[in-house]
């Protein structure tokens, strides 16, 4: 939102959701915005999470207004670490299926984040993956994150490695500090790396993959699913019409699936 990108139709603007969580007062809210300044869709994206297009700006920014009522859904948090929030999470976490709900942990990584100023450098590519153990992210390119085991352990990921297996009572902060390390490694100037990948040497030792790690499970199949209904939202454009059906639902969860899981 405080770096837009210039397209051809405008300002586009994108919201971090963690693990694709989104209340239907904050959808309700984000239409209403985007009837005002946009196109009256909310797009969605393949890291589940959220983009207006076509808004009013100047130099690059946006207008006051835009801002103000992005504000107003909840779901700009963090100005200063909004841009690295980019946190994915297995959609039917704690609903249904899975190892262990990283709900919790998903929540504790974003607090950690925004609490270190230093991580506001990272860059804005730099993603967080966490797998629940059902295999749904675990071949998703992360780069940093985890795999549960089981409801009390997780193997780390460190860029295209494996690393420890560790508790899950202190995953989300032993994934942050991954990413600090990453940030001091890969430096400030304009030429840092903006993937673990892309360093010059390892930032880890590697370690070998846990026998307990699943296979990978695919995409979220659309319709009815264990715990919920998962809806289809064609190239990712979610019409005001669409969204506003959506609206009694007690929680929505974006998928990077283009799609938007529903929970019973």
């Amino acid at each position: 939102m405080l770096r837009p990108w210039p397209a051809e139709d405008g300002l586009l603007a994108r919201l971090r959701l963690v693990g694709g969580r989104l209340s239907a007062a904050s959808l309700a809210r984000l239409l209403d915005a985007s009837a005002e300044f946009s196109d009256g869709c909310v797009h969605l994206t393949t890291r589940a999470n959220l983009q207006l297009r076509g808004l009013p700006g100047r130099d690059g920014r946006l207008d006051p207004a835009v801002v103000a009522a992005i504000e107003a859904t909840g779901l700009l948090p963090s100005r200063s670490h909004e841009l690295i929030r980019n946190i994915l999470v297995s959609p039917q976490t704690g609903h249904a299926g899975g190892r262990v709900d990283l709900r919790p942990v998903a929540e504790r990584l974003d607090a950690l984040l925004c609490a270190d100023s230093r991580l506001a450098r990272l860059p804005g590519r730099f993603l967080f993956v966490l797998d629940d153990g059902r295999g749904d992210l675990i071949d998703r390119t992360a780069d940093t994150g985890l795999v549960a085991l089981s409801d009390t352990e997780a193997q780390l990921r460190v860029g295209e490695s494996w690393g420890a297996v560790l508790n899950l009572a202190d995953a989300a902060e032993r994934v942050a500090a991954v990413a600090a390390a990453f940030q001091a490694a890969r430096g400030d100037g304009p030429d840092a790396p903006w993937h673990i990948r892309e360093l010059s040497g390892p930032l880890a030792p590697a370690v070998t993959a846990d026998a307990r790690l699943p296979g990978p499970s695919g995409p979220l199949p659309y319709g009815p699913v264990p715990g919920g209904t998962h809806v289809p939202v064609p190239d990712g454009v979610l019409t005001a019409a669409f969204g506003r059906t959506l609206l009694d639902a007690a929680e929505l969860v974006v998928t990077p699936w283009h799609g938007i899981f529903v929970p019973a």
